[in-house]
């Protein structure tokens, strides 16, 4: 069509299908924000929704408790640690000075430094009993991390009990809520579909067809772009069921176009020549001389061959000559090319005979 066309009706052309394109892009946008908000009908459950009201809570401020214990007691643990490492030092320290003090008293054998002997074991023994309460205290902290680590685990493996049984449940009502909200886009985007089916196999070629094709590009997004991805699985099965249904739609329509189109032709092709070429369009016989094939039936034509005056398969007409100059010219031509005349064939060319 693009060669029979004037060419500032080319550009008009291309500027209405931009504006069909514009028009499907904010229907598009405007779609995108509503399919978007469809979630928002429903409550997001979670799984802790689906677990005991009154035992989760007791179960979670334990594991709390435990965790709060056990930081203490490990906060504490560290402070016993330094001051058993303390205890340990000084002990290991006032040792080494009395073994050093004794070997230097049995070197001078002085009797008079036997009560300083006895004060020197005396705080040597009170440094052993400081290292012992240290390291008591630290064996108590450590035993009180251990229970509150226990008791987190304990409340842990109890609470990962409950969620395991409720995850079925969860899961459950998870499922029939994408199926809500997968029902309630489709309640949505069908109703687009088969309007744009509608003004498709009726509007498509109306005054407005720009906002009809607009329309059109805006419901296919909307229903496979913004639809087909929130299919629930379900195994796949869904999604293969969809699958199955919409090409089995598809096909039927295509075969049922087929069969339409070839009746058609089949009833067109039978009428006489004139009346065929009449009742063409003359931009569509324009399209499909200039892509080298014959208007009526589609068929390949050999158009340069200028003994083709006739369609070899369907015998429409191709070429007559021109009732005032004579000259040999396209049966489609609503002016001669040679004299500019009003395009009407000689009687023997109406007739169906072609003068050589």
């Amino acid at each position: 069509m693009g060669k029979a066309l004037r060419w500032s009706e080319k550009w008009f052309h291309r500027g209405l299908w931009l504006v069909a394109f514009v028009f499907a892009w904010f229907l598009v946008g405007l779609g995108s924000t509503v399919v978007g908000d469809l979630p928002q009908v429903e409550q997001q459950r979670t799984l802790d929704d689906f677990l005991d009201p009154q035992r989760a809570p007791q179960v979670r401020q334990t594991i709390e408790f435990a965790q709060r214990a056990a930081r203490e007691a490990q906060d504490t643990l560290d402070q016993a640690q330094l001051r058993h490492q303390a205890a340990q030092a000084n002990h290991r320290a006032a040792r080494d000075t009395f073994g050093n003090w004794l070997n230097t008293r049995n070197a001078t054998q002085r009797p008079e430094q036997d009560p300083e002997l006895i004060e020197r074991t005396r705080q040597l023994d009170g440094y052993r009993q400081n290292e012992r309460d240290a390291l008591a205290a630290v064996e108590a902290q450590q035993q009180a991390a251990l229970n509150a680590r226990q008791a987190q685990q304990r409340a842990q493996a109890e609470l990962q009990e409950m969620q395991e049984a409720a995850r079925q449940s969860y899961e459950s009502a998870q499922r029939a809520q994408e199926l809500r909200v997968f029902l309630y886009r489709l309640a949505l985007t069908l109703p687009l579909l088969v309007v744009a089916g509608w003004l498709f196999a009726k509007q498509r070629k109306s005054t407005y067809w720009p906002f009809v094709w607009g329309f059109i590009f805006f419901a296919l997004f909307a229903f496979f772009v913004e639809l087909v991805p929130y299919l629930p699985s379900y195994g796949g099965y869904v999604r293969y069921i969809v699958g199955i249904v919409l090409t089995v739609i598809g096909g039927r329509y295509a075969i049922q176009a087929l069969q339409r189109y070839l009746e058609r032709q089949q009833q067109a092709e039978a009428l006489p020549d004139r009346q065929r070429r009449q009742e063409l369009d003359y931009d569509l016989a324009q399209t499909r001389l200039a892509k080298g094939v014959c208007p009526g039936c589609e068929r390949a034509v050999d158009l340069k061959d200028p003994k083709n005056d006739f369609c070899p398969h369907c015998g429409m007409g191709l070429h007559n000559r021109c009732g005032a100059c004579q000259a040999r010219k396209s049966a489609f031509a609503r002016y001669c090319y040679s004299c500019g005349e009003p395009a009407r064939a000689t009687p023997e060319a109406a007739a169906g005979s072609v003068p050589a």
